[in-house]
């Protein structure tokens, strides 16, 4: 892994672990308000749900005291309960009085809890009545000829010599009511009796108001249990709020770990070319140095043995010289041509138009071990025709030394493509693997005995300060192709 490949995967998670534990503070902080706020609601609420359940048992106590001073002042009533009068007229009595007085529930009971007269269903009349407490308000499960339904009640007592009587009125408590007491688009209000088979803790229930007494009266007076009003939330408003937050907050993180990673890439290459620089200048020089001093190695050794021979044996410094003529002389020529080689690290090109076959022709001269397969017609490229000869000698060169001395062929191939010359050098010989393609363009990497490892390098070098681009397509005992790209002069 390069040095600023790593450099920008450390900015990248530097900047985006942060980025992350914020926004996931953020979001939770948002559910953790949103969830009070729920609370805050919730507890409203209740509160309005208790004082509306009193004014409602309010206004029925207030129409069974209407009904209660209406009743002792009937003297149709009373004649009934002194002679045994107008039976008929009391077995109506509930019913019109119920509807008058704006109630959907309504009996009066004697002293043995038995109906005398019932409003809401007329036959009920002898059979015992909903063993309701004595005051406050109550829920009945009351009967009709049709079906049942629930009513929130309240009770009254009256007296009419010599008996007294008790009389039971309330509400419907259906949809209608309970939607009337919650107030609120986002919450609801439900009933919880003791029969009920359905989980009413499944899920969306909030914490129930104090319960209410409950009389089941659809089959006898029943008994007094206890029933819960319970508040649910809609999951809808807080489903659809956490999607919104999560879609801004992914989209946040998103545009942020963009941000970060264009921030990243740019400090990256500010920071890793320089130091990079740096790092090749060194390994360079450390490769100069070593180079040197293999070259000047030799030259040391003959020169303190010329001077060893001119103070012992003098006679014998020109036989001596002459024996190491050929050493001097191969190392001072190695120097030379390791300077070369390194002057071609930076050389110094000027863009011209410029003929790519005759860059060609002039390359190979007569040579009888490279074929060409030049196109006509080429339009001039914009490169220095002297840096394109050296790309093409190396090139070249390099396709010679992977015949090893065997049987076969190296070819040059030029021809156009879109705005750009291509030229191709092939040969037949021993190909590349893949880890040797990866170093092949590294500086000082050779693969020949005595090589310096800098053709390639320089190769890739000139082709890219023209502007240009260079391939490999080999394979292993196979061969290679070298193709360069030249953009045409515009």
């Amino acid at each position: 892994m390069r040095f600023r490949t790593r450099l920008l995967i450390s900015f990248g998670v530097v900047v985006m672990i942060p980025l992350l534990v914020f926004g996931l503070g953020i979001r939770r902080e948002m559910s953790n308000r949103v969830t009070a706020e729920y609370t805050r609601r919730v507890d409203a609420l209740f509160d309005v749900i208790s004082a509306d359940i009193a004014r409602e048992s309010d206004r029925i106590a207030a129409r069974l005291a209407a009904l209660k001073s209406a009743l002792v002042a009937d003297d149709r009533f009373r004649s009934w309960v002194v002679r045994g009068e107008n039976r008929g007229y009391v077995l109506d009595y509930a019913g019109d009085a119920m509807q008058l007085a704006g109630l959907d529930f309504l009996q009066i009971q004697d002293d043995d809890g038995r109906v005398v007269s019932s409003g809401h269903f007329r036959n009920e009349y002898d059979r015992l009545g909903p063993a309701v407490p004595g005051s406050g308000a109550a829920l009945v499960r009351a009967a009709t000829a049709e079906s049942s339904f629930l009513a929130l009640v309240t009770s009254d007592t009256l007296r009419i010599p010599p008996r007294r009587f008790r009389l039971v009125g309330g509400i419907a408590v259906d949809s209608q009511f309970l939607a009337r007491l919650a107030r609120d688009p986002e919450l609801a209000v439900g009933l919880v009796l003791p029969n009920d088979t359905t989980n009413a803790d499944s899920g969306k229930l909030v914490v129930p108001l104090p319960p209410l007494p409950y009389v089941d009266a659809t089959e006898g007076p029943g008994r007094v249990e206890q029933a819960r009003i319970v508040v649910t939330r809609s999951s809808a408003f807080l489903t659809a709020l956490q999607r919104n937050v999560n879609l801004w907050f992914a989209a946040a993180v998103l545009v942020a770990a963009l941000a970060a990673l264009l921030l990243a890439g740019w400090l990256s290459t500010r920071i890793s070319q320089p130091l990079e620089a740096r790092i090749a200048i060194g390994d360079l020089a450390r490769q100069v140095n070593h180079d040197i001093k293999n070259g000047l190695a030799p030259l040391r050794n003959v020169f303190r043995h010329f001077a060893q021979v001119a103070r012992e044996q003098p006679a014998e410094l020109p036989q001596v010289f002459a024996e190491r003529q050929g050493t001097v002389e191969s190392s001072i020529s190695y120097l030379e041509t390791l300077a070369a080689n390194y002057a071609k690290l930076s050389p110094q090109s000027e863009r011209k138009a410029t003929d790519v076959n005759s860059v060609v022709r002039e390359t190979i001269g007569a040579s009888g071990t490279v074929r060409t397969k030049l196109a006509e017609g080429l339009p001039p490229v914009s490169a220095d025709a002297l840096v394109l000869r050296r790309v093409i000698e190396n090139l070249v060169s390099n396709a010679v030394d992977s015949l090893e001395g065997k049987n076969g062929t190296v070819t040059i191939t030029t021809e156009r493509g879109k705005n750009i010359v291509r030229i191709s050098v092939s040969d037949t010989g021993r190909g590349m693997s893949k880890s040797e393609l990866d170093k092949a363009f590294d500086d000082f990497h050779t693969t020949k005995p005595g090589g310096t490892g800098l053709g390639l390098s320089i190769v890739r070098r000139l082709v890219l300060d023209s502007n240009g681009s260079l391939k490999v397509e080999t394979e292993t005992g196979q061969g290679s192709t070298f193709i360069v790209e030249i953009p045409i002069l515009s």
